[in-house]
């Protein structure tokens, strides 16, 4: 294993993406966002995405120097056109906009579209949720998933997350696929040869497998839960694809040609003000939000989110460990 310090993540994510000829802007923002899914624990969406990132840009499927554009749609609409550019830098440049209309409005939604997206979406609700808003995100990725009763892939991982915020604490945040699993965990089970756990894919024919390799060239994930764990992914699909005029996971596979690059697709992001729904009340009612987490953990069950923080708080006295063969093909994107 390699220590790093996160400073020295960031700074080897940063000279990686500059090296493979994105802007300034856009190193610095993706450096950001895999250094915080090491940092967290996340290793799934961490440092190990810049080789997807990487090859992503080389396969033309991304524009490294791209400038979102902001349009005010309407009175409590966003939307951001991410022109080809990875999805950081336009949720950054729609964030002011969507904040403001929803302390204007009570609720406000952004649509980004035209984006590459790689990211879990716990830090945008963590950004939300900074600045007091209740917040709620999802997004189709490419066709990996086989809706219950079916074999063949038309879903995508299509998360969803949500964020509260609280006072003085970490948000409760949740964020997760609706898939049984995130692609990148089937993908680092490939690169370790460990075998798939029972209900997270099937092989060309339809039935459970345990090979990686066979769950991800020639079979489909599942959804969670199901049925249930499928009609979500299929909402999904709709109101983060044609409702904001963006692609579906079968389009963005589509649109990927058979290169193996990260999704292209939108993402709708919805954010809530709680002063403006609950004016003078807010405190009181937010404070009853509280004894509902605290009777949560009262049972000795935990948060969403909460092993992350702990993660996170580990990691920053500590830094992060990567495995040797992954900093030697991080090392292996600079020359």
């Amino acid at each position: 294993m390699t220590r790093l310090t996160l400073t020295e993540a960031h700074e080897l994510a940063a000279d990686i993406l500059r090296h493979a000829g994105f802007s300034e802007a856009f190193a610095q923002a993706i450096a950001a966002t895999v250094t915080a899914g090491e940092r967290d624990g996340c290793t799934s969406h961490g440092l190990w995405r810049l080789l997807g990132i990487v090859r992503t840009l080389k396969s033309g499927k991304a524009v490294a120097d791209a400038e979102p554009e902001v349009i005010d749609q309407a009175p409590a609409l966003v939307r951001v056109d991410a022109h080809g550019g990875f999805s950081q830098l336009a949720f950054a440049a729609g964030l002011p906009l969507l904040a403001d209309k929803a302390r204007r409005s009570g609720i406000a939604a952004m649509a980004i579209n035209r984006c590459v997206h790689f990211s879990a979406l716990w830090a945008e609700m963590e950004a939300l949720t900074e600045l007091g808003l209740v917040a709620l995100a999802c997004n189709p990725t490419q066709a990996y998933v086989a809706p219950t009763g079916g074999s063949r892939p038309l879903f995508g991982t299509n998360p969803i997350a949500f964020g509260w915020p609280r006072v003085g604490g970490h948000p409760f945040v949740f964020d997760f696929a609706t898939s049984a699993v995130a692609r990148g965990e089937i993908e680092l089970h490939r690169r370790s040869g460990a075998p798939l756990p029972a209900g997270w894919g099937v092989d060309r024919d339809g039935q459970p497998s345990s090979e990686a390799a066979e769950v991800l060239d020639h079979g489909a994930m599942l959804t969670f839960g199901g049925h249930k764990g499928s009609a979500l992914s299929a909402m999904i699909e709709l109101i983060a694809g044609p409702l904001i005029g963006d692609l579906t996971s079968l389009e963005s596979g589509e649109f990927d040609g058979g290169v193996n690059a990260l999704p292209y697709h939108g993402e709708l992001i919805i954010a809530l003000d709680p002063q403006r729904f609950l004016g003078e009340q807010a405190d009181q009612h937010l404070a009853r939000a509280e004894g509902l987490f605290e009777a949560i953990q009262g049972q000795g069950a935990r948060l969403p989110s909460q092993r992350r923080y702990e993660a996170r708080a580990k990691s920053l006295v500590e830094g992060v460990e990567i495995n040797d063969g992954l900093y030697h093909d991080l090392q292996a994107l600079l020359k």
